[in-house]
């Protein structure tokens, strides 16, 4: 109970240049602030790729090849690997690099959603890349797919085939019967890591009632074959954190979640959200998770059985 397992996402696919001079792009860049973030107590680091010539999400093995083995070799924290890549991506294009990969954990969305970013573009004058404002603004008309089929195939090729295990992520109480259903199959076995995420548009509201109920209905339907991280996006990435944590869960922060560190604040890099959450979480009484005691909770492979 003690334990708390600190997620950090590093760059996502969400976040574009023109939001934020911070966000790290370039191999480069994505190594060092992760390499950052898990000095600061980051014991798994959830991972995208980026085009470093424009910064564009990317799925492209070679990509995630320029900063992979940096952090295999010198962060020693989970290296957690989208399979979500970014909405707008074909199914095979998100699963080339895990497949290439063979990480200890990946993550995997739950179900299909409305996902909509095109508020963002609205605050924004000053573009750095053309492609930013049509990735936005087309977004009104974005449905990210995940259906059964898909889920399934993704639990194969990368759970059953090569070993990871999965950051459940789900935006909405039906994503949670979704997970229970492949339980039910045997797809998936315990322990489960189920990451609640909040305050996407066209997911559930970071309303901290939510947060109650998506617990309680897991508790439900999983009993003690489970563990909860919740991550929220934008203002209110820290305290539905902070709850998270006072309930007992895990917490995921990072620029992939938010620019911000406080209000009216750009975060520096994601190492800074990482030091606050961790500040927060022992005052509370909670001892961050090493790598090595996250790996043992969620029973995951280990980095030598990797292709990294």
């Amino acid at each position: 109970m003690s334990k708390i397992i600190i997620t950090c996402a590093v760059t996502g696919s969400i976040h574009t240049p023109s939001m934020s001079p911070h966000l790290p792009v370039t191999p480069d860049q994505i190594a060092e602030q992760a390499l950052g973030a898990a000095e600061a107590g980051a014991a798994i680091l959830h991972l995208h790729a980026r085009d470093p010539a424009d910064g564009r999400p990317s799925a492209d093995p070679a990509h995630y090849a320029a900063y992979l083995p940096r952090l295999k070799q010198a962060a020693g924290a989970v290296l957690n690997l989208t399979t979500g890549g970014s909405a707008v991506m074909s199914l095979e294009d998100r699963l080339a690099a895990p497949k290439a990969f063979a990480p200890e954990m990946c993550s995997l969305n739950m179900g299909s959603m409305n996902f909509a970013l095109h508020p963002a573009a609205e605050k924004i004058t000053d573009w750095k890349h053309p492609w930013e404002r049509p990735f936005l603004e087309n977004s009104d008309d974005l449905v990210f797919k995940n259906t059964p089929r898909d889920i399934a195939r993704i639990l194969k090729d990368l759970g059953e085939d090569r070993g990871a295990r999965f950051e459940f992520e789900c935006y909405d109480v039906g994503h949670l019967y979704m997970l229970r259903h492949f339980f039910d199959r045997g797809a998936v076995t315990p322990p489960l890591f189920i990451q609640f995420v909040f305050g996407v548009l066209g997911g559930i509201g970071a309303d901290p009632a939510h947060l109650l109920h998506l617990k309680e209905t897991a508790d439900k339907l999983f009993g003690s074959d489970y563990a909860f991280s919740v991550l929220a996006a934008g203002r209110w990435q820290m305290p539905m954190a902070t709850m998270a944590a006072a309930l007992g869960g895990h917490v995921r922060v990072g620029l992939e979640d938010s620019l911000m560190i406080s209000r009216g604040q750009l975060a520096q890099d994601n190492a800074e959200q990482v030091a606050k959450i961790r500040r927060i979480v022992e005052e509370l009484g909670r001892d961050p998770a090493t790598p090595d005691e996250a790996r043992g909770m969620l029973g995951l492979k280990g980095a030598d059985r990797t292709t990294i």
